[in-house]
């Protein structure tokens, strides 16, 4: 077998490493996945689409450190749009569970530079700057989701919420959290919200009625326990 023979069959066996890997991660099978990519050669097929998904195993599998050094390398190299986005969006929620939320802000700022407007973005970074104190800012990007977007209910929640938090708007808020609650009435996090409007209100009994109802879809959840003791502390 000559080089240029050797190279192709190289390429190949690269290639169907690589399809099997997307298979597997399709399926939900990560670990496979992660160990099919790990075993392609390195410089034998397109770097960053190996990278990106190196990324998203390493994502779904909370191996966060490693998955940030493969997503980084999709963001700085000149492939294209195709996974930019995502890759993005992924650094953007890993900064965030691990509480870099400068880090995180600058992803999400950085996709709307580059024209990815969209309401998952501006309610991703609504997140972000509510976490690092800045509520008001929050506030105007969810409303700027809303208008870009509005059903979406996770937007509707965050700014139901933080207006709640805020003392701000409580009839709009509880108009927001009923609407997503409405329309995914198992999500605990709606239910939380919902129920804590409602405590703002003084309207104890439905408080502890959405929140009770969260607890059982999130018995372990730390803020709907903290909110739930709030409203029976007030009922005493």
């Amino acid at each position: 077998m000559n080089g240029t023979e050797k190279h192709r069959s190289n390429y190949m066996k690269s290639k169907d490493g690589f399809l099997e890997g997307v298979r597997l991660y399709r399926n939900k099978r990560y670990e496979a996945a992660l160990k099919e990519f790990l075993s392609i050669r390195s410089g034998s097929m397109a770097h960053p689409e190996l990278s990106y998904y190196l990324g998203l195993c390493y994502t779904k599998l909370e191996k966060y450190d490693e998955a940030l050094l493969y997503l980084e390398q999709v963001v700085s190299s000149e492939s294209g749009l195709i996974h930019l986005y995502q890759s993005r969006m992924i650094l953007g929620f890993i900064y965030a569970v691990t509480k870099r939320y400068r880090l995180s802000e600058f992803e999400f700022r950085k996709l709307l530079e580059e024209g990815f407007e969209s309401a998952k973005v501006y309610s991703a970074l609504a997140y972000v700057l509510y976490m690092q104190g800045k509520p008001e800012e929050s506030i105007q990007l969810l409303e700027r989701a809303l208008e870009l977007e509005p059903e979406n209910t996770n937007a509707m929640n965050s700014l139901g919420y933080i207006l709640s938090e805020q003392n701000k708007r409580l009839g709009t808020a509880l108009s927001l959290c009923e609407r997503a609650v409405a329309k995914n009435g198992k999500n605990p996090a709606y239910l939380d919200s919902l129920g804590w409007v409602h405590f703002k209100l003084g309207n104890l009994k439905e408080a502890r009625l959405f929140l009770r109802k969260a607890l059982e879809y999130a018995p372990k959840n730390r803020d709907i326990l903290q909110h739930l003791k709030s409203v029976m502390e007030a009922e005493k």
